[in-house]
């Protein structure tokens, strides 16, 4: 997620210059919404490393086993150059059959006619899935998207640093924003000189779920609705930690946004709570030698108000130039829901989005998925309804979001005047796009 927050960017401008080429409105699929017996071939797009392509591969090859009649061609990149090549192939009318979309993108492509309606196709079973991750999936009130996996957002804690300092954690069950701070002034005050307590929150998710904390929400269906002293609050929070020593001076952060996973401060030891989405977990214990723990996000109400939920990770989409939306719409089915897969996919993109493939996994998973799990099984008495996707337009919000940020840590703006600055540039964005 750090990545993808550094290179949303160039993503979300090729989007926002290439599919304006596009027409809009909500385009009907082309193709026969019954399968064919006859020779088929489907074009797939993802992003991700090796393991995922790899992995993928096994599946495709698995369910071409099964569906003889049906050819995958497989299309793959990293991340950064992902989105470019997708909104390029769909503005000229060439998009894959499937396609991989993530949330801050589905607005945009859906309100475009460029994916088709999931729901009007059979053969996808969309019932094992929890009905507010579900609904993350559509826009207009129409599926666009099959939720793949579910995330939730905590604080990611490094116990063996915090033992080693001798900081113990306070009661995490019930701490407020107050209590974690003073502790991670503590973790600061009694470790060597290079290393803090906190990262500061960087990403649409956890500015989210902070709002929600506080009675308000980040977007509506089309607007972006947070109270400017919501967002200034927030800041504000980002400047206090950094100023008074819990999380590292704005040069450190500042330097740090721009590394891989595995250079940064808390994967090198440096830092002893982030905030990340739970299923980071994995990729963390990979880089850093320390026993590392989820706990849940501070509040201001000992986690009484139910402002939490599930975000997918990531869907599967149809394109609504599909000739064969059908057998797209099978492989889709066979890639969330079929139990033979879910063996082979595992968690590599976030815990499973049906519960029922998460049960199936049991003792295939590794202790972090395993946390990773419990995490999310002890959220659920705190999820609230889902909130509004991204709208169309606001693509760029974890860009935009970093940027101001940077200006409060510096003091180069006030919070307030940063929240009222994002908001209004976040506005226009999304204006520009109806």
């Amino acid at each position: 997620m750090t990545n993808r927050i550094r290179r949303t960017a160039a993503g979300a401008a090729a989007v926002a210059v290439t599919l304006t080429l596009t027409a809009c409105g909500v385009a009907q699929s082309q193709g026969s919404t019954e399968l064919s017996d006859e020779p088929v071939t489907l074009r797939v797009t993802w992003w991700g490393g090796d393991a995922r392509h790899a992995r993928t591969q096994q599946v495709f090859d698995l369910f071409e086993e099964k569906h003889p009649n049906i050819t995958i061609e497989p299309e793959f990149s990293d991340w950064s150059g992902y989105w470019e090549k997708l909104a390029t192939a769909t503005a000229g009318g060439n998009a894959p059959d499937v396609i991989q979309m993530d949330q801050v993108y589905l607005a945009s492509y859906a309100s475009r006619g460029s994916l088709a309606d999931l729901g009007s196709l059979s053969q996808l079973d969309t019932s094992a899935l929890e009905q507010p991750v579900l609904d993350m999936g559509t826009w207009n009130d129409t599926l666009y998207a099959m939720p793949i996996s579910t995330t939730s957002t905590g604080l990611l804690v490094n116990t063996d640093l915090v033992e080693e300092v001798g900081a113990p954690l306070p009661d995490t069950s019930t701490w407020s924003w107050d209590e974690f701070e003073s502790w991670a002034k503590e973790v600061t005050e009694k470790s060597p000189g290079d290393t803090f307590g906190t990262g500061i929150m960087t990403n649409e998710f956890s500015l989210q779920l902070y709002a929600r904390q506080h009675g308000d929400q980040l977007f509506s269906e089309d607007d972006i609705v947070i109270e400017p002293e919501t967002l200034a609050d927030y800041f504000q929070r980002a400047l206090d930690w950094t100023s008074g020593g819990a999380a590292a001076p704005a040069s450190l952060t500042a330097e740090s946004a721009s590394l891989p996973l595995d250079q940064t401060p808390f994967a090198n030891g440096k830092t002893a709570a982030i905030f990340t989405p739970s299923t980071m977990i994995t990729a963390y214990a990979a880089a850093i030698d320390a026993e590392l723990e989820l706990v849940p996000l501070p509040t201001p109400d000992e986690d009484t108000t139910k402002y939490d939920y599930f975000k997918p990770g990531m869907y599967w989409s149809v394109s609504s130039k599909s000739e064969h939306p059908a057998e797209a719409a099978l492989l889709i089915d066979f890639l969330v829901n079929d139990p033979e897969a879910a063996k082979i996919i595992g968690t590599e993109r976030g815990i499973p989005a049906n519960a029922q493939t998460l049960e199936d996994l049991g003792e295939d998973l590794t202790t972090e998925e395993r946390k990773a799990a419990d995490f999310a099984e002890q959220r659920k008495p705190h999820l609230g309804e889902a909130p509004a996707i991204v709208p169309n337009g606001a693509s760029d919000i974890e860009t935009i979001l970093s940027r101001y940020l940077q200006d409060v840590i510096f003091e180069r703006q006030t919070p307030i005047d940063a929240a009222d600055a994002l908001i209004a540039e976040v506005q226009s964005s999304i204006e520009a796009a109806k």
